[in-house]
């Protein structure tokens, strides 16, 4: 017997061809024009990674630097400007680190909700009751296996306790995230 949740299961996503996402219809690009598979769906944000941490990181090892020099010669003032110096830069260091993991935490939240609304309507009723088992990173891992494949894929972490890298490994019919931070 089929509830009203497994009609969601069989949504025809065809219905769907001609609607815009809100990034295409500003004139937006996907982020990611080529097919995501398990080798390419990692991303890195160019300014972030390439720009914003290693200018403070370089900033951190320079004030160390300056500290080293100042240690044993200089005045007190010099030593603790060095020292102030030091402890500034690693609380921007910090602050950096912590500014791109707070999204990714939320983010992380959003997919694990998103994920388990998504096996409570592919699922069947003895898996279903097994959704909290899953771990974080399983429920993270199991958004790119498709429709078709995920109670496999879920059964199978489950009782085999699969790695999140191993569930990705495991998926035939990949499942893009475009969108992820």
């Amino acid at each position: 017997m089929r509830t009203t949740r497994g009609k969601a299961a069989n949504f025809d996503h065809s219905r769907l061809k001609g609607v815009q996402s809100s990034a295409e219809s500003h004139g937006e690009s996907s982020p990611m024009a080529e097919h995501q598979s398990f080798s390419n769906h990692t991303r890195l944000d160019p300014i972030f990674h390439f720009f914003v941490l290693p200018a403070f990181a370089l900033g951190l090892i320079l004030a160390l630097i300056h500290f080293f020099a100042h240690i044993t010669e200089g005045s007190i003032f010099d030593q603790i400007h060095s020292f102030l110096l030091v402890v500034l830069a690693f609380a921007f260091v910090v602050v950096v680190l912590k500014v791109r993991l707070y999204p990714l935490k939320v983010q992380d939240r959003v997919i694990r909700l998103e994920e388990r609304l998504r096996l409570a309507t592919l699922l069947s009723q003895p898996l279903r009751s097994r959704i909290p088992e899953l771990t974080e990173g399983q429920l993270i891992a199991l958004r790119f296996a498709s429709d078709a494949e995920v109670p496999e894929l879920a059964e199978r972490a489950l009782n085999e306790k699969l790695a999140p890298a191993d569930i990705k490994k495991a998926i035939q019919n990949w499942r893009p995230d475009y969108w992820r931070v």
